[in-house]
């Protein structure tokens, strides 16, 4: 078989997501098709909830696998999130999209990628908790005394391949240690995800 189903997810012999992407969008603009029929009918925060619950859901689904895939894919589905958000907040097919965005406190599909990751990354250092995820990260730990030492990073495992890359294992401390330090050393939670949602909002603008 090409393709292989499992909880939802359609894998490949490449795990390129190509089919998986191409199976979200299809379904993601059906229902965006049946929100924009009633959205004059719905106030402006039921729209959202209801945007939230049947679209972008679909795209935050297991959206941990989706680190360093490809930019044509992530494209496809950053253009579902704007059409959404067109129809949400009821702009014009050509209007920039990051106000919109950022007026619904939604972030682009990529970042809620990393937001996902690095928030497991951090419930796994706070608790230990699963362990079977939490024993495939490390404490960095120099060979001598650096500067480093101290400020909370994770081991980085090499890779020889792009598969590779999207491994927990590897995707969690490239995604830990990109993080400002201000912001890995927060022990709280919901503090730790306000603070990251708003640095990768910084981040999202300047790219």
């Amino acid at each position: 078989s090409e393709t292989v189903k499992s909880l939802g997810v359609t894998l490949d012999r490449y795990l390129s997501f190509d089919q998986h992407v191409n199976s979200v969008c299809k379904a993601c603009y059906f229902h965006i098709r049946a929100l924009r029929h009633v959205r004059e009918s719905l106030p402006d925060e039921v729209a959202k909830k209801v945007a939230c619950s049947i679209v972008t859901s679909r795209l935050d689904y297991c959206n941990a696998l989706y680190h360093n895939m490809s930019g044509a894919n992530f494209a496809k589905l950053q253009l579902v999130q704007n059409t959404l958000a067109r129809v949400v907040v009821r702009k014009r097919k050509y209007d920039h999209i990051s106000p919109s965005l950022r007026e619904l406190h939604w972030l682009p599909v990529k970042h809620r990628s990393t937001f996902k990751i690095a928030t497991l990354t951090h419930k796994l250092l706070q608790h230990h908790q699963p362990a079977y995820l939490y024993d495939l990260i490390q404490p960095y730990v120099p060979s001598r005394q650096l500067r480093s030492s101290d400020k909370g990073l994770l081991r980085v495992n090499r890779v020889n391949k792009t598969t590779s890359s999207a491994a927990f294992r590897h995707s969690s401390p490239e995604i830990w240690n990109s993080l400002p330090q201000d912001i890995r050393d927060i022990s709280s939670l919901t503090l730790f995800r306000r603070k990251l949602k708003t640095h990768l909002f910084a981040v999202a603008l300047d790219t």
